[in-house]
């Protein structure tokens, strides 16, 4: 079983990475702030201005941790490689794949469907947590989101066109969100939630959820690339230039799990608050610095979380759970399992 890496998530302004030894070291105007051994860490992320020693790029390269350069909002820039790693025979399959839509569609109708069944399972833990706090009228919003929700996933696991299954996860994607406005325990416009918005945030829980996005974007990119996998050619997500198609269609079924959940928690319980956002003239909302720095330090705790994998039987930590799915995934590919087993989350 591979073990949980962390992530090392820079976000000091004008910080300085390199290697010293075996370890990671980030320095801000000559002064050491951090150390880590590389063979502790699956991966960097570089926020802002930051400078990285040739050196640590050569030996991230070589022991295959990813490196990403973001913007402060999350928003990719730039990403170091080393060799692709796994076989040509694999990814010929999933090329193969891309172009024939029966042999996608088992993978396609896994992730809609699991994805609903996840979202359900976030509405499910509000009514059980907070049904008692909640208005008649929240109430039955959520309710009725969950059997929306419980059918769709019906709907996905027994369809045949991967255009509908683009269509059945659209309409459980419109109902889960428009029931997320009940789900914030906070009073007061600041956190209203009218709908998604990508970039930019139109409000405060939207720039949190693409925040969070972001981040889960650069695990399963990773994960796919660590089995073999090319993130770029997907089989639900269309393929477009500069795309990680692949590691889109990975993260559908994590976003409730990983990063809608998370977000909820530090909203109701009071980590996150409105001072902790600008918002711009324009109506762009983002995080402030201190901000993106307690989201992370929250989300590398979630991902320490175990659970119990449902396909595998195992317990695992939340971290894993992408790198998994994209070993599922390449053994469905290369024939080794008849159907891709989604992540089911309980």
């Amino acid at each position: 079983m591979r073990r949980h890496l962390n992530t090392v998530y820079v976000t000091s302004e004008d910080a300085w990475v390199r290697k010293d030894g075996a370890n990671i070291v980030v320095e801000v105007e000559g002064v050491e702030r951090g150390r880590a051994p590389i063979h502790m860490i699956g991966g960097i992320i570089c926020f802002t201005r930051v400078g990285m020693s040739p050196a640590l790029m050569a030996a991230c390269a070589e022991t295959g941790v990813a490196v990403s350069f973001l913007t402060p909002n999350g928003r990719f820039q730039a990403r170091v490689e080393g060799p692709r790693s796994g076989n040509v025979l694999l990814r010929r399959a999933q090329y193969r794949a891309a172009d024939d839509a029966a042999i996608a569609l088992p993978f396609v109708r896994g992730i809609v469907a699991a994805k609903a069944v996840n979202q359900r399972t976030v509405i499910r833990r509000a009514l059980r947590d907070h049904r008692a706090g909640s208005s008649a009228t929240a109430v039955a919003m959520l309710e009725e989101t969950e059997l929306r929700l419980g059918d769709s996933a019906r709907r996905a696991a027994r369809e045949t066109d991967i255009a509908s299954l683009r269509g059945i996860e659209g309409e459980a994607a419109g109902a889960y969100f428009a029931a997320f406005d009940h789900l914030v325990r906070i009073e007061g416009p600041a956190f209203r939630f009218a709908g998604r918005s990508r970039r930019p945030a139109l409000d405060r829980i939207n720039a949190l959820l693409n925040f969070l996005y972001a981040m889960l974007g650069h695990d399963c990119r990773s994960a796919l690339e660590s089995v073999g996998l090319d993130p770029q050619v997907g089989l639900f997500h269309a393929d477009r230039p500069g795309r990680a198609s692949l590691a889109l269609d990975l993260i559908e079924e994590f976003r409730p799990v990983l990063a809608d959940r998370l977000a909820l928690s530090l909203i109701n319980r009071g980590q996150l608050r409105a001072n902790d956002f600008i918002v711009e003239e324009a109506g762009a909302v983002t995080l402030k610095d201190d901000a993106r720095k307690a989201v992370l330090v929250a989300l590398t705790e979630r991902k320490k979380e175990e659970l119990r994998h449902p396909f595998l039987n195992e317990t695992v930590t939340m971290g894993l759970l992408p790198h998994l799915q994209a070993q599922l995934l390449a053994r469905h590919l290369r024939g080794d399992l008849d159907a891709y087993p989604p992540f089911i989350w309980k």
